[in-house]
């Protein structure tokens, strides 16, 4: 493992101490490209509380590690000494524990958000990792649907963005991200995937 890296500034007394494991990048020790790291990354980051982050090259599988938490790979976190290891429990309880005023609230307003794209990795994933090259027409397919439904699901307006007493007909969203002009959890799920697709694109 390599050195701890403290986030978002210095840590004040009544802060909890955390510190955010992630799978390190090719050289061992930088952020790697695991969109499970990045997505709790983000949400502590946005958070605004302060932690560290630990980089975990799982080649050499350190015993410090296995100590920690015993049959678990990265991504997981300790939260005041306890371990937590599943990403979507992980997600709720610091949702629950950084809540406002001190810590902002970064759960979705709309539903739809968080199902939005939610197909995309896993369509990205079948279509990249395919080995018979009758089936790559197919999946390809599959996967420019699901990226055009998430495009569709962009360009519509979100409810709060239309003004039933107003005569002008909104027909194109003006929102920045899945929710609305402020990131949320949906978007802590969807960008790092939507990431790993941008950069594989050469391989298409």
């Amino acid at each position: 493992m390599s050195l701890s890296v403290p986030q978002n500034g210095v840590k004040s007394d009544d802060e909890p101490v955390i510190e955010l494991f992630v799978k390190a990048g090719s050289d061992g020790e930088s952020i790697g490209n695991c969109p499970f790291s990045q997505r709790l990354f983000m949400i502590l980051w946005l958070k605004g509380v302060v932690f560290n982050v630990t980089t975990v090259d799982l080649k050499r599988k350190p015993a410090d590690l296995q100590n920690l938490a015993p049959g678990t790979h990265p991504p997981f976190i300790t939260f005041n000494g306890e371990v937590k290891t599943d990403i979507n429990k992980i997600e709720e309880f610091l949702e629950d524990v950084l809540s406002p005023p001190k810590y902002i609230k970064l759960g979705a307003r709309h539903p739809e958000s968080n199902t939005a794209g939610m197909d995309i990795f896993a369509k990205f994933s079948a279509f990249i990792k395919n080995s018979k090259p009758d089936a790559n027409e197919g999946l390809e397919r599959g996967l420019m649907k699901t990226l055009q439904k998430l495009d569709e699901y962009l360009r519509s307006p979100l409810p709060d963005e239309i003004d039933h007493n107003s005569i002008e007909d909104v027909k194109v969203s003006s929102r920045k991200f899945l929710d609305g002009d402020e990131m949320t959890l949906a978007d802590c799920n969807l960008l790092p995937k939507l990431h790993i697709v941008k950069v594989s694109r050469g391989d298409f």
